[in-house]
This record gives C-alpha cells, sequence and structure tokens, in this order.
C-alpha cells in the first residue's frame, strides 16, 4: 500500500521506518509510516562532488517531493539545505557540528531562516568505538549490524527529547525506526523527517 508523504500543514503517522539497501551502489532506501504505508522513496544521487539526495513518492521516481543538497564539497562542516520541490520553498537545513562528529556524532536542525531549532546528537559513544573496532575484524564483521545499533535522540533549543532515531538489529540490510515523543507542528515533522534522512546517509556506515 502506498501513500505519498503528505503535504505542508498535514502530520506524519510516526513512528516512521526506513529500510536501505547496504549492497547498493548508491544510497537508497524506502519509508514506510506507522500502519505500514510506503510514503517515500529516497535516492542519493552518484558522482556529485556535494551530497545530492532525492526524495520520491515512490520508486518509480515521477514524483520528486524534496531535495537535500549540500552547501559545499563534503567536509565536517557542511551544511544541507532542504527544499520543497514542489513549490521550491526552502524548508531549512541541518549541519554536522564538525569535529565533535569524529568522537560522537552531533547535528544541528536549523529552520528556514537559518536559526539553531533542534539538536540531534548520539546516545552512546562507546557504542561508536565498538562498532568502529568490529567493523574491520574479519567475519566479525558481518555480525556487527546486528549486534552494534548506534541511536541518536533530537531535542529542542529547551533540552526535551522530541523525537529519537534508532538502527535496528538487522544483517543484511540497514533499518531505522524514527520514533516521535512530543506533538510537533506539521512543519517541523517535515525538518527533522529530513535532516534524518540526511543523517542516515552520512553514518551510514556505521552500525
Amino acid at each position: 500500500m502506498e501513500t505519498p508523504l503528505p503535504a505542508s500543514g498535514r502530520s506524519l503517522d510516526f513512528p516512521l521506518t526506513v529500510k536501505m539497501k547496504l549492497l547498493a551502489l548508491a544510497p537508497q532506501f524506502y519509508v514506510t509510516d506507522k500502519r505500514g504505508r510506503h510514503i517515500a522513496y529516497v535516492k542519493q544521487k552518484l558522482f556529485k562532488l556535494k551530497e545530492d539526495i532525492r526524495i520520491f513518492s515512490n520508486e518509480e521516481q515521477k514524483n520528486l517531493l524534496y531535495t537535500i543538497a549540500a552547501d559545499r564539497i563534503i567536509d565536517f562542516t557542511a551544511s544541507y539545505s532542504f527544499e520543497d520541490a514542489r513549490t521550491g520553498q526552502d524548508l531549512g537545513s541541518i549541519k554536522r557540528k564538525g569535529m565533535r562528529s569524529l568522537w560522537k556524532a552531533a547535528y544541528e536542525v536549523h529552520d528556514a531562516f537559518g536559526r539553531p531549532q533542534y539538536f540531534v546528537s548520539e546516545e552512546s559513544a562507546f557504542t561508536r568505538l565498538l562498532d568502529g573496532i568490529f567493523s574491520i575484524l574479519p567475519v566479525i564483521s558481518l555480525f556487527a549490524g546486528y549486534v552494534f545499533n548506534p541511536s541518536y535522540l533530537i531535542k529542542n533549543t529547551e533540552g526535551k527529547t522530541v523525537m529519537r532515531l534508532k538502527k535496528q538489529p538487522s544483517l543484511w540490510e540497514g533499518i531505522f525506526k524514527m520514533e516521535a515523543f512530543k506533538p510537533l507542528p506539521p512543519a517541523d515533522q517535515q525538518r527533522l523527517m529530513l535532516g534524518l534522512f540526511m543523517v542516515i546517509v552520512l553514518e551510514r556506515m556505521r552500525g
């Protein structure tokens, strides 16, 4: 069953489940809502010096919904902007927190005016360390994706947790779940969803 992402002003049906093909040449994943309805297909364009992510209504890629684009060639201070492909509206952006991400992943989600609105942080630096160690070991690395599953907390400017992104145990595909803990305006849900898509792309080689 397929139900495209709702237009601005309508809420998403959390939790959302993101399933990623691990063996695909370009990162691509499928998004379903709480009822198991397919709401989006996300794909990264290949051979680009800057990250370029496209969000379609389905795998046929005929109906482009959103785009995510980097403001520079990939580095630790790049900012990734969200745009509504249907209206051309600037929806905000997400920025990785520089060198801090080497130890524990950290991002800022900005609104359309560039103001920090939400903060994404990895829950456990220890899980990141173990994942890095076991991922380079022969044979054992095959099971790292089932044992070590990073999770990320999303907090507002008051320091309250509003959402969580967690990788689920899986051997042959990457599965992430987005949970919402507090009611959020539809525009914020949309912005956070796009931001977390980008987090998954940037962190895809881990866990």
